[in-house]
């Protein structure tokens, strides 16, 4: 193959700058034929090498004896290793950790936990829980107990103080007309009922929640961040508070309004949870008892005066306008959803406010 690829391709140029390596060959002779495997070390790239791979099989002759030269495989000796340090990292760190015997485990994490005990200290009159840069920082942040500054300490918010109780601290008002607040609390009750106390005595800017049903002391950094990044201004907050009082006084005013005959209460009580709907007569008398996937072709194709239609299901703008169709006065359902008309003289009622209403 000399000249075939010119000279910056030539094998002794290419071994003469180191690009090439020694080329070992194995070599057995049976039958008086010799056959055996070369192996050529090469730092070129992927295409120089496949290059030079192609043009090792045009080779015919070796010495005076006819030869061919085929190709087998191209082997990255770096992803080789790769794999072998991958393989033998996997096997250290599963000795490493065999090795960790649970005492030594239970003995870190006890130097962690006093670690941040000693970060945590008594803040105020009351000696709240709290962090070692209350004073510090342009930004505290107010969470309900001391198990939740100490979580907050791990990892590494410094600027956490509690509020210890239901009953809103004087320091923490104190605080509140100083400083940047942001109240982090948890997602149950417990929380609102501080969140409604701080609202009303302190200054806070904003409100942060933990995830549904959890608390902060349990949450990880990221779910922590998470929360602390989603955080609104108290505005936000306190206009949806007084909206939700509104929608309450009028859910409450329409209750008083509207009274459900008794034999409405009686055919809900019998169908809630049972899968079915029921079409009443004019006189609330029951005429047909179907599935609720059945219902709103069932009802389309009904010949007789309808006067109510309970269903153990969702009231669909579908359901509404072929109740309307049908002359309906009432309908009851689970709950109601994406309702954009809904004509006056309809009631539409859910289990819930007849089972209030009862009660």
């Amino acid at each position: 193959m000399e000249g075939l690829l010119g000279d910056e391709m030539d094998l002794r140029e290419l071994q003469r700058t180191g690009r090439i390596g020694r080329i070992k060959a194995e070599i057995e002779t049976h039958g008086g034929k010799a056959v055996g495997e070369i192996f050529i070390p090469s730092s070129l790239d992927k295409v120089e090498t496949a290059i030079l791979a192609a043009a090792l099989e045009t080779i015919d002759r070796i010495g005076p004896c006819s030869a061919k030269v085929t190709f087998e495989s191209i082997e990255d000796v770096r992803e080789s290793k790769r794999k072998r340090i991958v393989e033998r990292a996997i096997e250290i760190l599963r000795r490493w950790s065999e090795e960790v015997s649970p005492e030594t485990e239970q003995i870190i994490n006890k130097v962690i936990e006093a670690a941040r005990v000693e970060e945590i200290c008594k803040y105020g009159k009351e000696g709240l829980p709290a962090g070692p840069e209350i004073d510090s920082a342009d930004e505290i942040i107010v969470v309900e107990g001391r198990a939740d500054v100490l979580n907050m300490l791990k990892y590494g918010f410094k600027n956490v103080i509690a509020v210890e109780g239901t009953s809103v601290p004087r320091t923490i008002v104190e605080l509140s007309k100083r400083k940047t607040v942001t109240a982090f609390l948890d997602g149950d009750r417990g929380g609102d009922l501080i969140l409604k106390e701080l609202l009303q005595i302190a200054e806070i800017d904003y409100v942060a929640r933990a995830p549904p049903g959890r608390e902060v002391e349990e949450l990880t950094f990221k779910e922590i961040m998470k929360a602390l990044s989603n955080k609104v201004p108290v505005e936000q907050i306190a206009e949806h508070e007084s909206w939700k009082k509104r929608e309450e006084k009028k859910v409450q005013i329409i209750k008083k309004a509207t009274k459900v005959p008794q034999e409405i209460t009686d055919h809900s009580n019998a169908v809630f949870g049972s899968g079915k709907a029921r079409i009443l007569g004019e006189a609330l008398n029951m005429m047909a008892e179907v599935d609720v996937s059945e219902l709103a072709d069932f009802l389309r194709s009904f010949n007789e005066k309808v006067g109510a239609v309970i269903l153990d299901g969702i009231v669909t703008q579908r359901l509404i306008d072929i109740s309307q169709e049908k002359g309906v006065k009432w309908i009851v359902g689970v709950r109601q959803e994406n309702i954009v008309k809904k004509p006056p003289e309809l009631k539409v009622l859910e289990f819930s406010e007849i089972m209030e209403r009862e009660g």
